[in-house]
């Protein structure tokens, strides 16, 4: 059975593709090229698209790379526009998305805690035999 795709959620793909390459390529900032679009919610009528980023820096780049984007938003519409025929293009809302740092934060107490040292076995009942060798 093929999957269900909505057009807002193809419209969302290409904006996702398109904001990815136009930051890289059009942003002027060296750090630029260290902001990933992670996703891109458009709403039912294509007027806003919430845009999520994540960023690979300090968190002073970051709130940098935020006003960049922001600074920068009506430009990467207008450029979105000349590359997506819609009627109407979605105004951009960017999101700092918080995902990747709490999967990564969750990966490292995984990891702390599979390294603890695991507590002795018991028998497949869950007692010890020497406990139940005098009580039969």
């Amino acid at each position: 059975m093929a999957k269900q795709f909505t057009r807002s959620d193809r419209v969302a793909q290409q904006i996702q593709r398109d904001l990815a390459t136009l930051i890289r390529a059009e942003l002027d900032h060296p750090q630029a090229s260290l902001i990933t679009i992670t996703d891109v919610e458009v709403t039912r009528d294509y007027s806003h698209a919430n845009v999520f980023y994540t960023f690979l820096g300090t968190d002073e780049q970051g709130k940098d790379i935020a006003s960049l984007i922001e600074r920068a938003k009506g430009f990467l519409r207008s450029q979105l526009a000349r590359g997506i025929s819609l009627y109407k293009m979605p105004e951009l809302h960017f999101e700092y998305d918080h995902s990747v740092e709490h999967g990564m934060n969750l990966s490292r107490l995984i990891d702390q805690a599979t390294s603890l040292p695991k507590a002795p076995e018991d028998d497949e009942f869950g007692v010890d035999d020497e406990k139940t060798a005098g009580k039969e």
